[in-house]
């Protein structure tokens, strides 16, 4: 893994500035053991999508519609608490969030378009089934005696 304090790319040359990460640490639910209730290894950062300068226009455009649900007040919020290690709940949580600000960002995909059933293949087809109904015309079982 990289150091920490990272520039977290999101897409090409953009990436997530560190200044603009708000992070809050508390502690992991689960089972416990030493030390356990003593540290604050859960992660939650939380990025302001909607005040944000470092992403251009349209992506940011493109992330407000796409994270609607998940917005609140135009910040969006990712929590890691799987690792027992603060730092690395740190790196989930940064490597997340550029993770699913690359998805909402992503250029819609382009329109599909239709093509033709090739004559040959329909042709094929009705030949089959042409073929195949002879078959089991011929198993009527009428001059069997």
């Amino acid at each position: 893994m990289y150091g920490m304090s990272g520039p977290y790319p999101v897409r090409g040359s953009v990436s997530l500035p560190e200044a603009e990460l708000m992070w809050r640490f508390s502690r992991s639910s689960g089972p416990g053991g030493q030390h356990v209730n003593t540290s604050d290894s859960q992660v939650e950062l939380r990025f302001d999508l909607a005040r944000t300068e470092a992403l251009p226009e349209v992506w940011k455009a493109r992330a407000l519609e796409r994270l609607a649900g998940r917005l609140v007040d135009g910040v969006v919020t990712v929590r890691a608490s799987e690792h027992r290690s603060q730092w690395r709940n740190r790196e989930t949580a940064a490597v997340r969030l550029a993770a699913l600000l690359a998805e909402a960002t992503a250029p819609p995909p382009k329109p599909r378009r239709p093509t033709r059933i090739p004559r040959g293949v329909n042709e094929r087809r009705l030949r089959e089934k042409k073929q195949r109904s002879e078959t089991k015309r011929g198993r009527t079982g009428r001059d069997w005696g």
